[in-house]
């Protein structure tokens, strides 16, 4: 009886010591039939990520139940909950959606211009005329110029220029991106929804909550999507305990 009882027990432990064992999920990201290369795939129970290769393909450690989400700033934002299934198959195909682009309306109009009839007495009659005013073919008068001379006012001109240049201010460097900005470019809207919980009106302060921590700073210098996830959730926790 104790023989059997130890044996029942050994083969649980073992069976449970399987399941708590990661394993290495393999798959492809697609889109409309294209592999996708640069897809950042993140294990976010882990705390672990990768990118698919130029095939498409990626490797990553996985339990049952953990949360992966795929993520492309030209692809709709994609999320999969590992099964035992996934991990038997080991072959993981995931479809993501490319995002629309906006275009403004673009009017195109077909304009005639009418076509100019050259006349060759009233050209002669403006070249006769135009002669004829020119009084400095009959009676020269010095003007200050020189004929097909040097222009030394555009010389000086540009020597100055040049000098100024010289003395030009330095440009003034480019705003670097605010807090805002980067959550806008990098985390997609269903992440504040789905995982966050936040309503549009709650993330607009959330994001301000966020803006005060120095933390988000350092976001900002070395920005990484699996680091600013984790600083948003943690935020949202003590977010929440304000309300």
């Amino acid at each position: 009886m104790k023989v059997k009882l130890f044996t029942t027990i050994s083969f649980f432990t073992y069976q449970l010591s399987i399941s708590q064992t990661e394993k290495l999920l393999h798959g492809k990201v697609v889109s409309q039939s294209n592999v996708l290369k640069g897809v950042e795939v993140i294990n976010k129970t882990a705390k672990t990520s990768t990118t698919t290769n130029s095939l498409g393909e990626f490797a990553i450690l996985v339990n049952v139940k953990d949360s992966l989400i795929f993520f492309s700033k030209d692809y709709f934002f994609s999320r999969l909950k590992v099964t035992s299934q996934n991990i038997e198959v080991n072959n993981l195909v995931v479809t993501m959606i490319l995002k629309p682009e906006e275009l403004d309306e673009v009017v195109i109009t077909k304009i005639k211009f009418p076509k100019i009839e050259y006349d060759a007495e009233a050209i002669a009659e403006i070249n006769i005329d135009k002669q004829a005013r020119d009084l400095k073919r009959f009676i020269p008068v010095y003007d200050g110029t020189i004929p097909n001379g040097m222009n030394f006012g555009a010389i000086s001109g540009g020597l100055f220029g040049l000098l100024k240049k010289d003395k030009e201010e330095p440009k003034k460097k480019i705003p670097e991106m605010d807090f805002k900005k980067l959550i806008a470019t990098t985390v997609p809207e269903i992440f504040f929804t789905k995982e966050l919980k936040l309503t549009s009106d709650e993330k607009e302060l959330f994001l301000q909550f966020c803006d005060v921590d120095p933390k988000s700073k350092m976001l900002l210098e070395h920005p990484n999507i699996l680091a600013t996830m984790d600083f948003l959730t943690a935020k949202n926790n003590e977010f929440k305990k304000l309300k």
